[in-house]
């Protein structure tokens, strides 16, 4: 007979995994806000803070491209809407992403969903109802009262720079009423255990930002573990009963996360294949504003496997884009099935680039955390914009991945330079082909070399 611990304790399991897009996602505002991210400056809510390089091994952000240059604005509405100017690119790739608290892309600007010319769009609260500007081209309705604006804009190296900070300086955040915005974010109470404490994070932030009336429906469960309650917290004398349950619950709902993450190799799969997903980030059942597709297609059908897939998506790549927008591939092992390390040398050969309307890279992380990988000459991605790469006659490209630099010419312009143990490179395909979205291109192996 299952004791009331062991419910509670599963029960704690099941909202560790929900709660936890929200926990990290608010998390990581908190941290850009304070903190910044690399070049990123930290940067108060309603203002966008710029990259002024290309993501390095500072940007301890899981997963950072190193592809485009970062412009990120955390976004209060709790006062009003805020108007939003994007300039014009003159056809060069971006993408303004919109993400709410809970992880969820609910709206993209860019290339690929409104092109590249210059515009206004306002951006407006949880139940608004007032009456745009004139000249707006557009509403984007936010799901919750803080969002966060992660965009992207295409760089080809330092000698690009100048281009994308001239339109940095022109993508601007207004205020339009004078109602008080918040300067800071719902606090959790500092009294709580330390072993609590996701939970605490989870009770406040839940009330200050309600998910959708679905997911609403989905965590009234969670009452018996006070989860729900508002009001001074809980947690900070908390019943023994209740304190062994969320213990134990949140150890076991983070392995669920870890394993989801980082899932076992498909027997069906060969050795060395990519893990490839273009529906990770199709989660988002209740949001569909411009620039995202409304279809059964980019829909998990289950709502309740969804929080699973949320949680893993945001563990290993938070704030990433719908596969319609770019395509994440990653590979923990080569060909032979073995687990890549920095003490071999391996090669990455494309016969044929990777079908792709906009551009396609590779980028190296280390494991676990999934941060880029410091080395001596600076490259911590390679792909079809890289300088210098050598091509065989037949179109082929071959990527030489190991720690020291090759000895020949040729492998030290193809170089991906890894780190001493393991690591797990990334691919991104920017506007992907749709070979990719039906899953009928394959990447190739990577291959251990002698």
């Amino acid at each position: 007979m299952t004791s009331r611990t062991d419910s509670l304790a599963g029960l704690a399991a099941d909202a560790y995994v929900y709660g936890y897009p929200l926990v990290f996602d608010v998390s990581m505002i908190s941290a850009f806000m304070h903190k910044g991210f690399g070049s990123l400056p930290p940067t108060p809510f309603n203002r966008f803070g710029h990259s002024t390089k290309l993501a390095t091994p500072d940007a301890h952000f899981v997963s950072v491209n190193n592809d485009t240059v970062y412009s990120i604005a955390q976004v209060d509405l709790s006062g009003g809407p805020v108007l939003l100017h994007v300039p014009d690119t003159a056809g060069a790739y971006y993408v303004l992403q919109f993400v709410d608290v809970w992880s969820n892309n609910f709206a993209y600007l860019g290339q690929r969903a409104t092109g590249t010319e210059a515009g206004d769009w306002l951006v407006v609260p949880p139940g608004w109802a007032g009456t745009a500007p004139d000249g707006v081209r557009g509403v984007i309705d936010a799901p919750t009262a803080v969002i966060s604006i992660v965009g992207r804009n295409a760089c080809d190296g330092p000698e690009d720079m100048p281009r994308v900070q001239a339109l940095q300086q022109q993508l601007t955040l207004t205020v339009l009423d004078s109602a008080s915005h918040r300067t800071g974010l719902p606090a959790p109470d500092p009294d709580v255990p330390e072993e609590l404490r996701f939970f605490e994070r989870m009770r406040v932030w839940t009330a200050g930002f309600p998910p959708s009336a679905p997911d609403q429906d989905h965590q009234e469960r969670f009452q018996p573990l006070a989860l729900l309650e508002e009001g001074p917290s809980p947690y900070v004398n908390a019943d023994p009963t209740l304190v062994k349950a969320l213990t134990e619950g949140a150890a076991a709902g983070k392995a669920r996360v870890e394993a989801a993450s980082n899932p076992p190799a498909d027997g069906e799969r060969p050795p060395g294949a990519w893990e490839m997903n273009p529906h990770l980030f199709d989660y988002n059942l209740d949001h569909y504003g411009i620039g995202t597709i409304d279809s059964p297609q980019w829909r998990i059908a289950d709502r309740e496997a969804s929080y699973l897939v949320r949680a893993a998506a945001a563990r290993a790549a938070l704030w990433g884009n719908h596969g319609y927008e770019a395509v994440y591939a990653h590979t923990f092992t080569d060909a032979e099935g073995k687990r890549l390390n920095g003490a071999r040398s391996y090669s990455l050969r494309f016969e044929q680039p990777p079908p792709v309307e906009s551009f396609w890279s590779v980028t190296m992380y280390d494991t676990p955390d999934y941060y880029l990988v410091d080395n001596p000459v600076g490259r911590y991605s390679l792909g079809d914009r890289t300088p210098g790469l050598v091509y065989g006659e037949d179109g082929s490209l071959t990527v030489v991945i190991q720690r020291e630099r090759p000895d020949d010419r040729d492998g030290a312009a193809n170089w991906l330079p890894a780190p001493a143990g393991d690591f797990r490179p990334m691919i991104r395909l920017y506007t992907p082909g749709q070979s990719v979205l039906d899953g009928t291109y394959q990447l190739p192996p990577i291959v251990a070399r002698g």
